[in-house]
């Protein structure tokens, strides 16, 4: 995650997160209403936020009745554990399935699945690959995963996932990481609960997966060392956060 200037904490894993702050590219997006406000974005993933979602899609106001936009605040940080332990395991979002050389992504305004583009390169998504809902991080987007399972996955389909990793990416300069899971109901997958359990090989062909997809763009990307599960549900937990800030600040305004 980028550090966004707060004050950086660190857990047991030893990798710093900064304290939950809106950059400026998220609060430039709150007047456009388009991030992270359509519905597939406030899917559960595990522990339901309760969230007026109809005050940002619709732009109401709620400064008017004071104690009302209090109430719709507090709101905002109910959590009701309704799943087997978000964010460890979670509900996601398939854009593009395994096998795929076709970049689709959510369109937020339409709620349609859009064609990005079609990969420069002579390569496939090397499993399926989507978003975790009900999270944000400092590019504006919801947190990417990238799930392992037996079979392609349609695209705008949600099943559970469980993570194992975190693969540090930089994107053209820019922090892009992604949730490496398994599909936690998939019986050859779900067993796996670190990324180290899985064989090199098949990190080493998602590693080379990401260096390579964009090389016919003149775009680079470093993708740094795999790191533990643990990582990768401090970070999931952090973009929680972040989420439910841009969603207070959203109603504030």
């Amino acid at each position: 995650m980028a550090n966004n200037g707060g004050e950086e904490t660190s857990g047991n894993s030893g990798v710093g997160y900064p304290r939950v702050a809106l950059n400026e590219r998220i609060l430039s997006s709150l007047t456009r209403r388009s991030i992270a406000a359509h519905p597939w974005h406030d899917l559960e993933i595990g522990m339901v936020i309760i969230i007026i979602s109809f005050c940002i899609s619709n732009e109401i106001t709620c400064s008017s009745n004071k104690l009302y936009s209090r109430f719709l605040l507090q709101l905002c940080f109910v959590y009701i554990d309704a799943g087997p332990g978000a964010p460890a395991v979670f509900n996601c979002v398939v854009e593009i399935g395994k096998g795929s050389k076709v970049k689709y992504e959510l369109d937020k305004t339409s709620g349609l699945i859009k064609v990005d583009r079609i990969l420069y390169s002579s390569v496939v998504y090397p499993h399926n690959y989507g978003f975790i809902p009900r999270t944000i991080c400092e590019d504006s987007d919801p947190m990417d995963v990238l799930i392992l399972m037996q079979e392609p996955v349609l695209p705008g389909t949600f099943l559970r996932a469980r993570a194992i990793g975190l693969m540090p990416m930089i994107d053209q300069g820019e922090k892009d990481d992604k949730i490496i899971a398994v599909c936690a109901d998939d019986p050859e997958f779900r067993h796996y609960t670190d990324i180290k359990q899985l064989p090199p090989h098949r990190l080493a062909e998602i590693r080379r997966f990401f260096e390579d997809y964009k090389k016919n763009e003149n775009k680079k990307v470093d993708v740094e060392d795999f790191l533990p599960a643990e990582t990768a549900i401090e970070a999931i937990k952090y973009s929680m956060d972040l989420y439910a800030s841009y969603i207070v600040e959203s109603l504030r305004k």
